[in-house]
């Protein structure tokens, strides 16, 4: 996987898109690099306090899913949805589509807002679509993977962490994990 990701890096449109951003609502670092580097912070800390828990395979992963979740915001249809093919979401996993096969780390690139898209809507009307959170679980193998790249972004200066931690619980009705809230940061 780092191999891959040395190429992802000297990719071009990588390289382009890495530039955008301005300071925003859940993003006060503007840039998508800066986003990176905050992310690339976290994934340290968080293999400090849980050595030996996050596997060296685990680690390259995340890692390329740090450096590729956000990349295509620059060429995104704003707010559109997430399956929408002009989504930030869509377009970073076509573009990771030409790196790696692993259907899995493809899928945790699509669906990675799902969790706030969630939260968001409980938020609204006091409850949310249950099957969307049924069918993510279905959807994403390694849930524990998939739960620690969301508390490494989901634990950035512009986030709030209690949207993650309610999250959390609620896919805890539906599947185990070894990975829960005293993983946040």
């Amino acid at each position: 996987m780092k191999d891959i990701l040395e190429k992802i890096m000297s990719d071009a449109r990588y390289l382009k898109n890495i530039e955008y951003g301005e300071p925003r609502s859940g993003h006060p670092e503007g840039k998508v690099e800066h986003h990176i580097a905050e992310l690339e912070e976290n994934l340290e800390k968080l293999v400090s306090r849980h050595a030996g828990e996050i596997s060296e395979d685990q680690y390259w992963k995340l890692k390329f899913l740090i450096h590729v979740h956000d990349t295509f915001k620059a060429d995104a249809t704003p707010n559109v949805p997430i399956l929408n093919p002009d989504s930030h979401a869509s377009l970073a996993k076509k573009f990771a589509a030409e790196f790696v096969v692993d259907e899995d780390l493809l899928n945790m690139l699509q669906f990675h807002d799902v969790n706030y898209a969630l939260w968001q809507q409980f938020h609204r009307t006091g409850s949310y679509d249950v099957r969307r959170l049924e069918n993510l679980l279905e959807t994403i193998q390694d849930w524990d993977l998939f739960l620690i790249f969301l508390i490494l972004d989901g634990s950035t200066k512009g986030k709030e962490r209690s949207k993650l931690v309610w999250f959390m619980k609620e896919a805890a009705e539906y599947k185990e994990s070894r990975v829960d809230e005293s993983w946040m940061l």
